[in-house]
């Protein structure tokens, strides 16, 4: 396959970008789109030109980092699909491919197809967690769990924290994503002794880091790789209206 990639190259976030024309020549259909990118570099680099920088790590779906914007839409318009588990031969030969970084003002260009996705750290750091007292782990069968609620936890747990979601969303809300994070402790019996806390102290920073609000499109859960659903947003939203409740009835 030969292609024709149109490529957002940015040298920092301070710094105007611009697409850039390269030729990807002898592309096998086997080929992953973070490979086929990986011997376009090879050739960039012979040719003594500087790579296209792109973020990825495990190349199996799980990891979240392979973020970038395949014609128009994240991760490509392979359905339940990471950039780095989308082949080529989704692609027609002679092609032209448009890809770009996510775009987010909370998500900064570092560099070309590279975006600084650590508002998502502080959000967890902020309260996506159970606390526990140390001492030695308790036996996994400890504490019974319905089937229901253990399958609801999964399916929330399922979010790899890749920014599809925003990237897609017209508002750049991070709503699916915080709500599958906050989903997927508070209906454990071990995260419900923090729900409130959690749901009013990741909201918060949600809303600090500058995401946008949701407005039901539901490009999130069109665009994210692993089909969280917006049920999850509905979720958060009464646990969210019932923490802010009990929190103005205890200051009262």
């Amino acid at each position: 396959m030969n292609l024709t990639l149109k490529v957002w190259r940015q040298k920092n976030a301070d710094e105007p970008g611009q697409f850039v024309s390269y030729q990807a020549k002898g592309i096998s259909q086997d080929m992953s789109f973070l490979e086929m990118l990986d011997v376009v570099n090879e050739s960039l680099m012979t040719e003594g030109q500087e790579p296209i920088a792109f973020d990825s790590d495990c190349r199996e779906g799980i990891c979240g980092t392979c973020s970038v914007v395949i014609n128009g839409a994240p991760h490509g318009e392979q359905k339940a699909t990471t950039a780095c588990q989308l082949h080529m031969r989704h692609f027609n030969d002679g092609e032209t491919i448009t890809i770009e970084p996510w775009r987010a003002k909370p998500f900064p260009v570092i560099r070309d197809l590279r975006v600084d996705r650590s508002a998502f750290d502080r959000i967890i750091q902020s309260g996506g967690f159970i606390s526990a007292s140390t001492g030695g782990a308790p036996d996994a069968n400890a504490i019974p769990i319905p089937k229901p609620d253990a399958d609801t936890a999964m399916d929330a747990a399922q979010c790899i924290g890749c920014g599809a979601c925003v990237a897609a969303c017209k508002n750049a809300s991070a709503m699916l994503f915080v709500s599958a994070k906050v989903s997927h402790l508070g209906v454990l019996p071990q995260g419900k002794v923090e729900k409130d806390r959690r749901v009013l102290a990741m909201v918060n920073q949600m809303d600090k880091e500058g995401f946008g609000n949701c407005t039901v499109t539901g490009s999130c859960e069109a665009a994210c790789p692993k089909e969280i659903s917006l049920d999850f947003i509905s979720r958060m939203n009464r646990d969210y209206a019932a923490a802010v409740v009990k929190s103005a009835w205890n200051q009262s």
